[in-house]
């Protein structure tokens, strides 16, 4: 999957480097295939998110839609014009969109940004979704994978999600957009987060910087660690149950942050599966369990946070448990079923 994308980041690299279309990054692993825990390994679905950054007499600026409760925030990604004045003067070939008449621009200059994937003055998950598609369609058959797998685009309109197969194998691939916050791991993306979310709107997402601790962990770990095998085989288990995988990951992700690397190996294999089932009773009991990259002041240094997530208070993912009863009285019988 990361060869593919690297391939199609240098494709896109030629193709949209006079555009004013975004400039796209190299693609992103991140979920649980990339962190080495799926729990369903025969129908896993590789997620990867691809970084822009504004065109060429544009830039970015995100704007919080309102300030709802973490960990569900949405974002507006605005899209302003630059002067590019300066660069004509130098020889540059581009006309600045600000200070050039229409006409001139129409007949000599592709549109702007604005004008093909925004809505507004907002950029528009569902319009760079198709535009996505399109380039993925028209670029695949220059890529050295095509001569042995067959590409097969799935239905989308938040994302782009292909198959790519051949005569033994096959591999799901969903890339998302994301627009980065400042120069930390946290980004906005078009991942939506409710049934259904506004083609403005870009919810936060904390993929990148959790993704990120798993590899601090496993720089950590020692050869025979089973931190990985502890978190796929206990979310497995659980697997129509109604606990998410994210609950599962997310209290697995606070004993790694607190229980040493040396006591993730073989011997303490069913210690630490008992510690993920007695944390979860006990979130579960108690009706909290908070989010483990907002708010942590524990986290490694490496893992680059905005100001204003490393100053919150770490939101509860178990608030619904405390406001309604019956929710609570249903998680506590499961449990005891699981």
């Amino acid at each position: 999957t990361i060869d593919l994308m690297d391939n199609y980041t240098i494709y896109f690299g030629h193709v949209l480097s006079n555009s004013f279309y975004p400039v796209l990054q190299r693609a992103i692993g991140v979920g649980s295939a990339f962190e080495g825990w799926s729990p369903r390994e025969q129908d896993v679905m590789y997620r990867v998110l691809i970084p822009m950054t504004p065109p060429q007499g544009h830039s970015f600026h995100l704007e919080l839609e309102s300030a709802e409760e973490r960990p569900v925030r949405n974002f507006r990604v605005r899209v302003q014009l630059e002067c590019t004045c300066t660069r004509e003067q130098q020889g540059d070939n581009m006309l600045c969109f600000l200070h050039h008449p229409e006409e001139e621009l129409r007949g000599n200059q592709d549109p702007s940004l604005l004008d093909t994937l925004c809505t507004g003055s907002y950029l528009d998950v569902e319009k760079t979704a198709r535009w996505f598609y399109q380039l993925v369609r028209a670029i695949w058959p220059a890529l050295p994978q095509a001569h042995n797998w067959h590409l097969t685009l799935l239905p989308s309109t938040r994302s782009c999600q292909v198959k790519v197969s051949n005569s033994r194998e096959s591999f799901r691939i969903e890339m998302l957009f994301g627009v980065r916050r400042d120069d930390s791991d946290i980004f906005v993306s078009s991942q939506p987060r409710e049934a259904f979310t506004p083609s403005t709107t870009w919810p936060e997402t904390y993929d990148v910087a959790e993704m990120e601790f798993f590899k601090h962990i496993s720089r950590q770990a020692l050869p025979d660690s089973l931190h990985l095998k502890c978190l796929q085989l206990f979310s497995r288990v659980q697997l129509g149950f109604g606990f998410s995988t994210y609950t599962v990951k997310t209290i697995a992700m606070h004993l790694l942050n607190t229980v040493p690397m040396s006591r993730w190996c073989r011997r303490y294999f069913l210690q630490r599966l008992e510690d993920i089932n007695v944390n979860l009773r006990c979130c579960l009991e108690e009706k909290s369990l908070n989010h483990f990259i907002i708010g942590n002041k524990r986290l490694p240094q490496e893992i680059s946070l905005p100001l204003d997530i490393a100053s919150a208070e770490p939101p509860n993912l178990f608030h619904h448990l405390a406001w309604h009863p019956d929710s609570h009285s249903q998680a506590m019988s499961e449990y005891q079923d699981l």
